[in-house]
């Protein structure tokens, strides 16, 4: 995710790969020949969903995978993504059910690409994930166990990441970022973009609560970064997607 200070900012720095070209940094950079490809929905960045050839003499291995292209604003802070990235490894040693990182020809878990578009040229960093069959907490009919299971794992999750070391840890602390929680104030600029009506109120009286309640005790809370939001986690349905 990128900062979060200009949203028009990050409609801007959006990558636009086609699937063509998706298909050749697969092969350039991670030396797999790309079978098949299907874009995937992204806030600001861009996935695809891509099949490999897989050579005769390997029969084992993954065949699936996901190419994540991070924005330009996102692709100049790559200690963050290398963090990002590390916490993906770290999680699946701990025995959770993440996506495994599949290395550069470099040896790299991200490589910085750049693309002459004719007026400029653009950087971007690539990173390339197993992909993880399911269906999206958000399309499936959701039940008290299934909640029950989803909070059980973002407890798990929290206090497994309290284990998490990194040194460049510090790059995940962004202060105007503004998916972070403690940056709720930071809405009140997009509230046009809600209109005048009930609705809006309702943010306001939100917002105003949380300057009142949440801020002032702010310095009681443990931080932590976790999203946990329905279109980001998958439930194995038995059937691939």
């Amino acid at each position: 995710m990128s900062s979060g200070d200009d949203l028009q900012s990050q409609a801007f720095a959006k990558p636009t790969f086609s699937e063509a070209q998706a298909c050749a940094l697969v092969e350039s950079v991670f030396g797999l020949k790309v079978s098949k490809i299907q874009s995937l929905p992204s806030y600001d960045d861009q996935n695809f969903h891509i099949c490999i050839s897989r050579a005769k003499d390997t029969t084992d291995g993954p065949t699936e995978y996901v190419l994540k292209v991070s924005n330009t604003e996102s692709s100049k802070t790559p200690d963050l993504i290398e963090v990002q990235t590390h916490i993906i490894l770290f999680l699946r040693m701990a025995g959770f059910p993440t996506a495994s990182v599949c290395r550069t020809k470099a040896d790299n878990i991200t490589s910085l690409v750049s693309v002459d578009s004719g007026s400029e040229v653009k950087s971007y960093l690539v990173r390339l994930l197993t992909y993880l069959p399911g269906r999206p907490v958000a399309e499936i009919s959701v039940s008290p166990q299934l909640l029950y299971e989803i909070g059980k794992l973002a407890a798990k999750l929290d206090k497994t990441l309290e284990k998490f070391q990194h040194p460049k840890l510090s790059s995940l602390h962004r202060e105007n970022f503004i998916w972070n929680l403690k940056n709720v104030p930071l809405l009140e600029k997009y509230l046009y973009a809600v209109g005048q009506n009930q609705n809006r109120e309702i943010i306001e009286q939100v917002i105003q609560l949380f300057k009142d309640e949440v801020m002032t005790k702010l310095h009681h809370f443990r931080e932590c970064e976790r999203n946990f939001h329905q279109l980001d986690y998958c439930c194995d349905t038995g059937e691939k997607m």
